[in-house]
């Protein structure tokens, strides 16, 4: 797995891009603080080498939650820039800082 981060000059803004090698899984979403924790809001594009790939814009100088939705299963990003325990899901997530 994998997350890259593209910092915009003119706007505030951070392009996230999310990287998940699944080449057995059927669809792959990413939820999170930023699309309340929505599995539908940003769902992966399954890409020829079996990786699952997305992009969004989240505002800069931020922290948020997240976890990916492999086939319905909630996991964590294992190069995440940290994991923030979360009482309501009695489990860690993991941390995007930006």
């Amino acid at each position: 797995m994998a997350i890259t981060k593209q910092y915009l000059k003119t706007k505030p803004i951070c392009k996230v891009t999310f990287i998940v090698p699944a080449q057995e899984a059927n669809s792959v979403s990413v939820a999170g603080e930023f699309n309340e924790w929505s599995t539908e809001a940003t769902v992966l594009k399954k890409l020829k080498n079996g990786n699952f790939k997305g992009t969004v814009d989240l505002p800069k100088d931020h922290q948020f939650e997240f976890k990916y939705v492999v086939d319905g299963r909630w996991t964590n990003e294992t190069d995440a820039d940290g994991y923030q325990w979360n009482d309501y899901a009695a489990a860690d997530n993991s941390l995007l800082v930006l």
